[in-house]
């Protein structure tokens, strides 16, 4: 069951579009994230869904409501929507307990054990109910600010880069908690961020946005071993880029004859590879391609090699960066074999 459907939503401020003919769908219960860099439009988008801003064409439909289209729209607050911004904005006169409680039309005794329960639900002890928000940590009132979002029973949850001003400890533990609390509450949920390993662990579905258009959507698996192009693929996390020659399911290229199933064309194009399907292995008589250690960058437990392979075909050198985990580092100048794990991903651009 579909539980909001956006079709060839607009949005634009003066004749900058922010958001461009964008058609999205996204099951109950399911957790989206929608990623891009600063300016793609995915605080827009939220924000339209909100109801803090109105297209300028297309719709919004939640359960099956219109929300929102060019003629007409819900107020925000009769949407059903719960919104956590990235600084929680929490009523810095009011207490804890009074900021989830605010706009509760309870009795008195019915909200105070409704605020106990939402404390408790977000991993929070009911005492700190009395305290106000300068009181409590950054993680704390980020927590807060879901509970008082969580009380209002919302059909669907926003999330505005929520965790960005957390240390990175806390960011993932924040993370990880609310992603289950999601589930178990089977609420629907929109989360915009910039950090794609955030989006990747949180989401069960991605959309990508790019100059206010959605570039990509599907699995994070399936966004992330097959993007549609080369700035999809560096957004999504570390990749390497090549230019190939294709025939018969095959990319030839500086690594050498790699399989690249499913296609059918043959000529010029661009491959990538994740850095984990690369292994290095101590030079020999193998098939593998060869190269040279120009530089080690040294990290501990990971440290990022930059390997020179020779020329091919008339071809000018190439440079990779191939992450190494093991505690033998090879040596600076030395010759290495480079061996690909699976198959390369033909890009679209």
């Amino acid at each position: 069951m579909t539980a909001i459907d956006i079709h060839q939503l607009s949005k634009h401020y003066g004749a900058m579009p922010a958001v461009d003919d964008v058609t999205l769908s996204i099951a109950a219960g399911s957790r989206m994230a929608v990623v891009g860099p600063s300016g793609s439009g995915k605080t827009t988008l939220l924000r339209l869904i909100a109801g803090f801003e109105f297209p300028d064409a297309g719709r919004i439909a939640l359960d099956g409501q219109l929300l929102a289209d060019a003629h007409r729209a819900v107020p925000a607050h009769e949407r059903g929507i719960g919104y956590v911004p990235q600084d929680g904005a929490l009523f810095p006169h009011l207490s804890v307990a009074d900021n989830i409680g605010f706009g509760l039309s309870e009795t008195r005794h019915a909200k105070r054990a409704r605020i106990d329960a939402l404390l408790t639900m977000v991993s929070l002890d009911p005492v700190l109910g009395t305290r106000w928000p300068h009181e409590l940590s950054g993680g704390q009132q980020q927590r807060v600010a879901l509970a008082r979002a969580l009380a209002q029973r919302p059909r669907l949850m926003l999330l505005d880069e929520p965790f960005s001003a957390l240390d990175t400890g806390l960011r993932v533990s924040m993370r990880k908690a609310v992603a289950q609390l999601l589930r178990e509450t089977g609420i629907t949920a929109i989360l915009v961020t910039h950090d794609q390993a955030e989006a990747l662990s949180f989401a069960d579905q991605l959309a990508v946005m790019r100059q206010g258009r959605l570039v990509q959507h599907g699995t994070p698996a399936e966004l992330y071993r097959h993007p549609r192009d080369g700035a999809t693929a560096l957004f999504l996390g570390e990749a390497v880029i090549l230019p190939a020659r294709l025939h018969n399911g095959r990319a030839h290229c500086a690594l050498g004859d790699l399989p690249a199933p499913g296609q059918a064309v043959a000529g010029t194009a661009r491959i990538m590879l994740r850095p984990e399907q690369l292994r290095l292995l101590p030079a020999g008589d193998g098939a593998d391609c060869q190269g040279r250690v120009a530089d080690i960058d040294f990290g501990g437990h990971s440290s990022l090699l930059d390997i020179v392979l020779p020329a091919r075909d008339g071809e000018e050198p190439v440079t990779l960066q191939v992450k190494y985990a093991g505690l033998a580092l090879p040596a600076l100048g030395s010759m290495v074999r480079v061996a690909v794990d699976g198959h390369a991903h033909v890009l679209g651009d």
